[in-house]
This record gives structure tokens, sequence and C-alpha cells, in this order.
């Protein structure tokens, strides 16, 4: 299985305006949150991408992308109708073809010489099939995120065999349906926001979508699930860093996590070592007072 198309969604109620705004990343370079996904998109070897946008929003999109622009192919998601909704409405660009997806608030922070989906992808290529990338978190973030179970491949100690997902369980549903042998207490496997996944996945949410007369909302985990009872599907546990810049401060977590691990990160040490030390000073100043 040859992996050469990516969907990255940006569509969503919140998410429009991120991959626009502007962060430095670990080289030192000015750029936008929407040039470093690309980034991450062409270390995996692909360099044909679909962004899943609102109508309003490409201008904006191709200004900012500048030279990738034309690697990038706009689909629109005229209404705001969840996520398995937006995923599916670039069936014709996956055309029957297995694709890379990322969602377009998150940036990601390798802990090795390769990238976060660079490693998805060599994954789903060696062992032909869908391959999600998970992390193991605790279980008070479960309302975050979706989250799977299933058993480790006794040849790989970072991959297992998915057998249920559920999206954003409570901590009930998951300490009786996500138990994960390996797992640590109150840790499961949740959705860490990269897939390599197989046609089959926009089969499903056709059906979730037109067997509903289009008023139910399909989401991703219950068309996941449906995969994992249709076909191999793999979970890969990643021990890397992930930043949702569309949460309170995400956007300064994601810089700052770039920075500490960029070329500048001796100098942007000394800056918060130097801030925290003027704050010191300063509430001292006030106590003498």
């Amino acid at each position: 299985m040859k992996i050469t198309k990516a969907i990255i969604t940006a569509a969503g109620r919140g998410q429009r305006s991120l991959p626009l705004q502007t962060l430095i990343d670990r080289d030192g370079q000015q750029k936008s949150v929407l040039s470093v996904i690309v980034e991450e998109v062409t270390r995996a070897g692909i360099n044909d991408m679909c962004f899943i946008i609102h109508p309003d929003d490409e201008h904006a999109f191709r200004s900012v992308a500048g030279d990738y622009a034309r690697h990038l192919v706009f689909v629109y998601q005229h209404e705001p109708r969840g996520y398995g909704h937006a995923l599916w409405c670039a069936r014709e660009y996956a055309a029957d073809e297995p694709f890379l997806h990322l969602v377009g608030d998150h940036l990601y922070v390798s802990r090795t010489d390769k990238g976060c989906a660079q490693r998805v992808v060599e994954t789903a290529e060696a062992e032909s099939c869908a391959v999600s990338a998970v992390q193991s978190t605790r279980e008070g973030l479960l309302p975050n995120f979706g989250a799977v179970a299933g058993k480790r491949l006794h040849s790989r100690d970072d991959l297992y065999a998915i057998e249920r997902v559920i999206e954003k369980p409570s901590p009930t549903a998951a300490e009786q349906q996500l138990i994960t042998p390996g797992l640590r207490a109150g840790h499961y496997l949740c959705f860490f926001g990269i897939h390599v996944l197989t046609p089959a996945v926009m089969h499903l949410l056709e059906d979730a979508v037109t067997g509903m007369g289009n008023m139910r909302l399909p989401t991703i985990s219950t068309a996941l699930h449906a995969l994992a009872q249709k076909e191999k599907y793999l979970a890969l546990e990643m021990n890397d860093y992930r930043y949702n810049v569309g949460v309170k401060y995400g956007l300064l977590n994601a810089q700052l996590a770039l920075a500490l691990n960029g070329k500048d990160r001796d100098d942007v040490l000394a800056m918060l070592m130097e801030m925290l030390l003027l704050r010191e000073h300063h509430a001292g100043e006030r106590e003498r007072a």
C-alpha cells in the first residue's frame, strides 16, 4: 500500500482561522500553522494535499500557503456539520485510495529523527492497513479524545490491533470497554490526531450520511469502530508531543514547545528566566512597600 494523498480538516467552528496563525518554527523561521502542517505532511513523502475549509476562507489559505499553494487542493464544507461530515466532503478527492489524515488545529513535535506523520505512513505502508497514532492518556483527559482498545502485537511493542473505538468516553465506559493490557492503571490509548485511513472509511461515512437523510452528524469514531470490525486496523503508540492550538493558550504552548526543541532553545530559556526573575523582583518590591 502506497500513501500519496493527505486530507486535513480545517472547517470547524473555531478552527477556521487557526491554520492562518503565525509562529516561529524550530528552525527559527516565522511560519504559519498551515505551513508547519504542510511541512509535516511533506516530511512523510506526500506532496498531494487537500484542505477541507469553509468556502469563504480559500483566498486567505492560498495567500498564507505561499509557494506551497500549488500543492494544495481545497474542498468546501459549506456548513459546520461535524468532523466526520467534513472528512466525507473529501471523498471525491480521496478517489478510493488510502490517505494520510491530520486535523488542522494540531501541531506535532517528534522526539526522533522522523516526523510523527512519517512514522504513521511508514507503518501503514509496511503493514498494508489503516493505522491511527495513539498516545497513553490519563482518564481525566478522556472527554477531549476518541479512544481505542486492542491487543498488543507480539512483533512490536508499539503496535496494537484495534478492537473498539469510542468517541470521548466517560471514565466508567473506558474502564468497562477500553482496558488495554500493558498500560498503567487509569490510562487509555487516545487518538493523537494523525491517521492513515483506507477507502473503507469513506464508504462507512457515506453510509452514515445518506442512511440518515443527511440529518445526523456522522462521527469519525463511529466509522473507525466499524472499520475495526471490517478489516485490519492498527494503533501506533506515540511518545511524541501534540499541541492543540485551538484551546486557551494553545498557540502559546505550541510556540514554546517548538522554541524549546529548536535552534533558539538557549535564547528562549534565557528570556523565560529573565522574565521570571523580573516577576520575582517586582513581587518583592510590592511586599516591601
